[in-house]
Order: C-alpha cells, then structure tokens, then sequence
C-alpha cells in the first residue's frame, strides 16, 4: 500500500517547509517537492500542515479507581485519541501490592489486546518493591517497559516512603529505566482531608483545598532531591503548580536532569471551575487540583522556555452519574480524574500556537517530539524521516470546532471545555501508514495498534 501526502507544509519539532511524503506499507519512505510517484491513496494536504501523529504518554484507560473504573476502556480511549490527532499513548500498569511486576504488565496487556485502535505502551506503576521486584525492573526494562510510575501521595494505597523511591531510583541507574514522579506531599494532604470533612466542609471544591501549591512544591523538590542523590534523570508528572515549576526550574539551571509535563487542563482551566454551582465542581476534581487561572501564565512560559518538555493529558474520565456522583457529601469520595485524550492536540495549538504562547515547532515538539525522546520512541515515533513509523495527521490551522460533550468521542457525560471554540483541528490521521479518521469518519480497527517495546532512557 502506497499512500502519497502532497502539498502540504511538513513541520516537524525543527523544520517547517513545503512537500510530499511518500509512505509504503506502514514507514515513511521518501521526502521531497513536487514527487512525481504513483500511488494507491493520494491526499491533497494544500493549505494544511502534516505533523507527527501526537504522543500522549499519560493516559489511565481501564483502570480501577475509588470504587469505580475509568469510563474509556482501550477500544473507546484510543479511537477518541484518534479523533484528536494522537497515535500513540503510553498508559500505566498497576502493580497492586502483592502482586509481581510482570502479573501487572499481564493484566494490562489484557486490557488492551484486540481493543487498541492505535500504537500504546506502558509505564509500571509500583506499589511494593522488595529485592524481587527490583530484579523485575531490570527484566520489564529488556522488555520494553522502561519508566516506572512512583506516588508520593495516596496513603495506604499508592504511596511510596522515601526510602523506596530511593531504592527505585537507584535501581534505573543500573538498568536504564526511567522515574516518572507524582509529586504530593501525601501524609500532609491525608490530615488536611480529615480536618476539613471533621469540620463539614464537604463540598467538590474543598478537594481543591486540602492539596495546596506548597504540598506539591514540597514533593517535587524532594523527589529532585532523592534523584540527585542518586545520579539519575526524574520526570514530574501531571506538574500544575507555579511553585512546583520553580522546583524543576531551578534544579535544570544547576543542570539536574529533571524534566516534567503539564496538561491542558492546567493551561486552560482553573480553581474557579470549582466554583461551579452544586455539584458541577466535581467535573474537574483531579489530582493535582487546578490551580488558580495566574498559574497558567507561567507554566505557558514553562513550556516557551523548555522548563517543561511535554503536555500530556493524564487522561482518566469518569462520569458525573454514577461515578462522580459518588463522592456527593464527601468530597474525598469523588473518583480523581477527567476526560482529554481528544481534546490536547487542539486545545494545545489554539492556546498555544494561535494565542502566540508557543512557536509551530515548539507544538510538535511538546506534543509528540519530545515524550517520544524522553520515553525511548524517537525516531520510530515523533519524526517526519525515511524509515519512521508512518503516524502522521494532515492538520488543518484554519477549521475550527467547539467542544463539546455531544460530539466527542470519549466514553464520558461531559467534557471540562464545553462549548469553548478552538481553530486548528485534525483531519487525516494516519497510524502506520493506514488512515484512521478521514473526511470526518472513523476508519480504523479494534486490534490494530500494537505493543511498542520502547528503549532504555537517552536523556
């Protein structure tokens, strides 16, 4: 199958120019002007920019969570991120305490086999690490899954002491593996919970409260710390708070290797939301909690600047009926977590790109170029070049769309942006050289994305 892309603006995270993509089977082939090639499938990409298929590397799809499961399994998750311009996400296995870490990598596996319309791997999360399992990282690290997923928050469940991370860390020092670091300050948060429901404050914005910039700021800093320590990179995830930004900043001007992601809902949401009327504060109660609307000035810069590397989405829907309802009267009940997996690549260039935050190139670069460097992808994924897998969307700078729950594609009752308008949206996506979304129809298969047994860390 031969498909030739013409006319179009090819940019990638460094270049921006005029030409032709030729891609035969599932690799890009060829690059130039004006090729003269005959094809199977020709698309007339003129007026239109052909990027990289976006790489959105955190995503929870079919994951257990305060009593309820996250609304996309890997069939509805992956086809929305089709939708959105992404083809390929990275998602997080669990590893329940008791369990090995491979008895986890198995279950996921499950989870996505026969159901993933695009590309996906995964990170490990660990929740018990004895001499056992750290031999497992070695092993899981020479099978592809190279980052492992660390708490600092959720007691009882989640967290880890400092003194395992430490013995995480430095276990990827030896096989190459990657930390990726949700940083709260769990023990602190768990006190302002329980002082806040004894004292009947029990409302969706009070989840908001009781995890303040400064507990965030504190873990980040301690796990750059704990990282340093043991001479290996760490990667912040879901980073909202200015004063955790400060953290990493700081520490890459002393030339740490610390690196860190922010989410669209940080860019363009806020405490405010949690103002809403009712219980309408409880579409946005996630972990961490969106910060107040000056923040998003700085994590913007964040992002200019490279003191952020990637916008991710932290995907993890849950419904209002049924799901989010069940934290009505207690907000420490709300199941964490909100939809986005569709809605990052737009949202990202219409704030980004169109309000003049971020440089054409820079998109890319934080929407698919750089996870693919940091998580051991480049240059299968995020490049336009001779030999990378074919996961290219034609995007179209001028169409616009409004968000909304009525016409997403995600397995969730509403979406956070509802009724904003953005300019910039995808229209051809291609994943492996086989088109996904075209002319405003699905056309992938369930089953067709395939486990990507990613390199150890070159950062």
């Amino acid at each position: 199958m031969r498909t030739l892309i013409k006319n179009g603006t090819i940019v990638t995270a460094t270049d921006q120019y005029r030409g032709d993509v030729l891609v035969e089977g599932e690799k890009i082939s060829l690059i130039g002007t004006k090729l003269a090639i005959e094809a199977d499938k020709v698309i007339d990409a003129a007026g239109k920019y052909v990027i990289p298929g976006g790489i959105d590397v955190h995503t929870h799809l079919d994951m257990p969570f305060g009593g309820t499961t996250s609304a996309d399994d890997f069939r509805s998750g992956t086809e929305a991120a089709a939708w959105g311009g992404t083809t390929c996400v990275v998602d997080f296995a669990i590893q329940y305490r008791g369990q090995t870490l491979h008895e986890a990598w198995e279950n996921w596996m499950k989870k996505a086999d026969g159901k993933a319309v695009i590309d996906y791997g995964f990170h490990m999360i660990i929740t018990d690490l004895t001499e056992k399992h750290e031999a497992e990282m070695d092993a899981l690290v020479r099978e592809g899954v190279t980052s492992f997923k660390l708490f600092m928050a959720y007691p009882g469940v989640f967290m880890l002491d400092d003194a395992t991370i430490f013995r995480a860390l430095l276990r990827t020092g030896k096989n190459g593996g990657t930390i990726c670091m949700h940083a709260e300050n769990g023990g602190v948060i768990d006190v302002l919970v329980k002082r806040a429901l004894a004292e009947g404050k029990t409302a969706p914005k009070y989840h908001a409260l009781t995890r303040p910039a400064r507990a965030e700021a504190e873990a980040t800093h301690r796990a750059i710390a704990l990282a340093e320590m043991a001479d290996v990179p760490i990667y912040i995830v879901h980073l909202s708070a200015a004063e955790a930004l400060e953290m990493v900043t700081e520490a890459r001007d002393r030339g740490v290797p610390a690196f860190a992601e922010t989410c669209p809902q940080y860019l363009f949401l806020s405490y405010d939301n949690y103002e809403e009327s009712g219980f309408e504060g409880a579409k946005y109660v996630m972990s961490p909690p969106l910060r107040p609307k000056e923040t998003q000035a700085k994590l913007w810069r964040g992002l200019a600047y490279n003191d952020l590397q990637a916008i991710s989405t932290d995907h993890c829907p849950f419904c209002m009926k049924e799901q989010k309802e069940l934290g009505k009267g207690d907000f420490s009940k709300i199941p964490n977590g909100a939809p986005g997996i569709e809605t990052r690549m737009s949202l990202a260039y219409d704030g980004g790109v169109g309000a003049g935050r971020i440089s054409l190139n820079r998109f890319v670069e934080l929407t698919s170029t750089s996870p693919a460097k940091i998580f051991g992808l480049f240059p299968r994924k995020g490049a336009i070049a001779p030999g990378s897998d074919a996961d290219l969307v034609v995007f179209d700078p001028n169409k616009e769309q409004v968000l909304s729950a009525r016409t997403h594609h995600m397995k969730v009752d509403y979406n956070p942006y509802e009724g904003r308008k953005v300019k910039g949206v995808p229209e051809v996506v291609l994943s492996r050289g086989q088109a996904v979304i075209e002319n405003g129809k699905f056309l992938g298969r369930a089953g067709a994305g395939q486990f990507l047994k990613r390199a150890e860390r070159s950062i």
